[in-house]
């Protein structure tokens, strides 16, 4: 994990060369970030390349199918097939790995598909770092690395003497992705380019590369296979062999450029970014720039895991959502034509069931320049697919999990005040969406004020009825607190109502959320641990609390404080019955909260609502401390595209947005001495956690610029006004400090 001197020297002075940089600190947070963090286990994050935000995420596949396997990579493996592109961390879908390189020597060593073509590798000769990756191929002796601009890929490979190669596979199919078509021509000797088109969890991939070698091959051959569904001839998969004869220590460097719209647009992506073939000052640039993102957060402990575990989830909060435009602009949209931007950036893969819970209010403190165009991309895709996306990347939409979140993203900038979107066409884009009657049970919903689990269903697999009740009125809130702001008051109201649906499907007999059949009868014979289609990747103990929007309504319906906080301690002691037949997204168990899935991510911060904080900070150091740790195993759950990660950036600061449209935080348990956010508007926000140690978990009291705070939590505005938060720690539990 440890660069060398000369270039840790180097990153320095780029570091320091650059604008809006952090104050007083002379910190390498690039080399603090371990990409290994979450690729073993359920993490499914993958090692490689990648700067903030960036289309291309340039990493090794092991080149087997399943799902450990859904980013390409996991730490248990011993082999490597190639080094894609395209990546998706942690979400659980195996999608991508586009443009697969592969070095050398001959003879090389092949198994039967779907391994085919690799190499044997040990951890002991890998390391990574933000923007940075290498590796040595055992059966080859050939050191490999990787580092990326936002629209580019570099890979150095340092040979031994031999006859060598290097492969291009364009054709290989693995997990939910399999090549459709496949194109390489050659521009000259040392530059070809072509396409990969594919189908899998997105539909109808197009990504055109364009690739340039730092010494010409000796030869190209192509190994060419007739693909073919329901038994018609659909393409061609292509494979390309370059061939070499190496001297030892010599060096190789390919420069790889993407495009979303064509040969010709990759070509330009590769003069604009990468004109040359200097792998040393493409890494330092990536490191420079992870420098800059990293250093908008700053925090003091003299615990050197801590800080790894810090700045690694900082780092996944900032791989997605992606860059998807060209250097010029122009991007490939879901109705399957080529658009242009005018002066922002187009983004895409965004996880929003998973991202807009934290991650997206986090780009709302330290990226809101992004958080424009991200909204701006938003409601392109609105344009040109006819609804606001759900789950979307590469110009497609996959539909993955449910509600209309994309509508929480938009509502938070315009409450925040950030971006110069257009608010009017925005709201008008999010009532569109959820008023689209034939979507996933919406005018039933609107009709009687839930959906319901025996609506059609012709797929035949979950309905997910209950989790979709509640996931619509939250959505259906923030519409209405962005149509109320802009004196909307009877989309405001129209919205208001609808949601208050949450109440619809509380069962007062059961005192949990329940799913409903048309006639409005609960379903029978339920228990609130059972995981059923009824609800979306949880239980009903898990989904009680999704009612983020309105948690003193939530009380109210439980009976009051005292119930609720009950309700609250058995959540986190009543134990699964039996923990061998948990389903593989419930992880992270703490009773029946998994912290290894989402919807539970705000519930521990909900001991504020029933004055009982500290039972809060309790487990949120439990979970902040046990289930994110410095080793490949590090992450209890997916990652799913930065939402994992930003909990724990939050909470370890200190606070946390339960509702992510309220423009408040509620206070948890800070885990550092100090964090100071380097705020875009110039000015500084400090958190100092006064006697910090693992024993004090326990907050005595907060102060606000010297002053008691008096509430349970902070503002969006005063954190934006910069100042200092006294937070005094303690080892007594009991008290409340407002």
């Amino acid at each position: 994990m440890k660069l060398s001197t000369s270039a840790l020297w180097l990153a320095g002075l780029l570091f320091a060369a650059c604008t809006n940089q952090p104050k007083s600190t002379n910190e390498d947070y690039a080399s603090l970030v371990n990409p290994l963090i979450g690729t073993d286990f359920t993490g499914n994050t993958y090692p490689g390349a990648q700067v903030p935000f960036g289309m291309v995420q340039l990493s090794p596949d092991n080149g087997l199918p399943g799902w450990d396997r859904i980013a390409g990579y996991f730490y248990p493996d011993s082999t490597i097939a190639g080094f894609s592109h395209t990546h998706l961390s942690g979400t659980g879908a195996g999608d991508l790995y586009d443009i697969s390189f592969l070095p050398v020597t001959l003879p090389y060593e092949e198994a039967e598909a779907p391994l085919g073509i690799h190499s044997r590798f040990s951890h002991q000769d890998e390391q990574a770092s933000a923007g940075y990756y290498q590796v040595r191929l055992t059966d080859y002796d050939i050191n490999v690395e990787l580092t990326a601009t936002e629209r580019c890929g570099i890979q150095r490979y340092t040979f031994p003497q031999a006859q060598s190669a290097i492969f291009l596979n364009l054709a290989k199919a693995m997990n939910w992705d399999a090549t459709q078509d496949s194109h390489i021509e050659v521009i000259d000797s040392v530059t070809i380019r072509g396409y990969r088109y594919s189908d899998g969890w997105a539909r109808n991939q197009k990504i055109y590369f364009c690739t340039r070698f730092s010494r010409p091959f000796t030869q190209m051959s192509l190994d060419t296979t007739a693909l073919e569904k329901d038994g018609k001839r659909i393409g061609t998969g292509t494979i390309a062999r370059f061939d070499y004869s190496t001297q030892q220590g010599e060096q190789i460097t390919l420069v790889t450029a993407l495009s979303g719209v064509s040969m010709e647009g990759a070509e330009r992506n590769l003069r604009a970014e990468a004109p040359d073939n200097d792998f040393d000052t493409y890494r330092q640039k990536a490191e420079a720039a992870w420098n800059k993102a990293l250093g908008n957060i700053q925090i003091k402990t003299d615990n050197h895991d801590e800080k790894v575990v810090f700045y690694t989830a900082l780092y996944h909060s900032m791989l997605a959502p992606t860059i998807y435009d060209d250097v010029d602009g122009q991007y490939y949209g879901p109705d399957g034509k080529n658009h242009q931007t005018d002066g922002w950036t187009h983004y895409s893969t965004f996880s929003l069931w998973d991202t807009y819970r934290a991650a997206h209010p986090l780009f709302t403190l330290t990226q809101p320049e992004r958080v424009n165009d991200m909204v701006k991309s938003l409601l392109a895709f609105s344009e040109q697919n006819g609804r606001l996306p759900v789950w979307n990347f590469y110009g497609s939409e996959t539909d993955m999990m449910i509600g209309y979140h994309a509508v929480a993203v938009i509502a938070d900038a315009y409450l925040k005040g950030i971006g110069d979107f257009d608010a009017e066409k925005a709201l008008a884009a999010c009532v569109a969406t959820a008023n689209l009657d034939n979507y996933r049970g919406i005018g039933f919903y609107k009709k009687n004020g839930y959906v319901p689990f025996d609506l059609d269903n012709p797929s035949g697999g979950d309905d997910w009825s209950l989790s979709k009740t509640l996931e619509y009125a939250f959505d259906d809130y923030c519409i209405a607190v962005m149509a109320d702001k802009m004196g909307k008051k009877d989309i405001a109201e129209e919205f208001y109502a609808r949601s208050q649906n949450y109440r619809n499907v509380y069962n007062p007999t059961s005192t949990f959320m329940q799913p409903k059949d048309k006639a409005g009868q609960f379903v029978k014979d339920f228990q609130a641990e059972d995981y059923t289609p009824h609800i979306c990747e949880s239980n009903g103990w898990q989904y009680f609390w999704s009612v983020q929007h309105d948690i003193n309504g939530l009380i109210a319906l439980s009976g009051g404080q005292e119930r609720f906080a009950q309700k609250l301690d058995s959540m986190f002691t009543f134990q699964p019955s039996d923990k061998s037949k948990l389903p593989i997204f419930s992880t992270g168990m703490i009773g029946q909260y998994a912290h290894g899935n989402e919807p539970g991510h705000h519930v521990a911060y909900l001991y504020n609502k029933v004055n009982q904080p500290w039972k809060g900070q309790k487990y949120l150091r439990q979970i902040m401390t046990t289930l994110y740790t410095n080793t490949p195993a590090g992450l209890c759950g997916n990652e799913d595209c930065g939402q994992m990660s930003a909990w724990y950036v939050f909470s370890a600061m200190g606070f946390y947005p339960v509702n992510p449209v309220s423009g408040e935080y509620e206070i948890g348990s800070p885990l550092f001495p100090e964090t100071v956010l380097q705020l875009t508007n110039g000015k500084t926000f400090k958190i100092t956690a006064h006697n910090m140690n693992p024993e004090n978990t326990y907050i005595q009291s907060v102060k606000l610029n010297g002053q008691p705070l008096g509430k349970s939590y902070i503002t969006h505005q005063q954190i934006m006004e910069g100042g200092t938060l006294d937070i005094e720690m303690g080892s007594s539990p009991g008290k409340t400090w407002w």
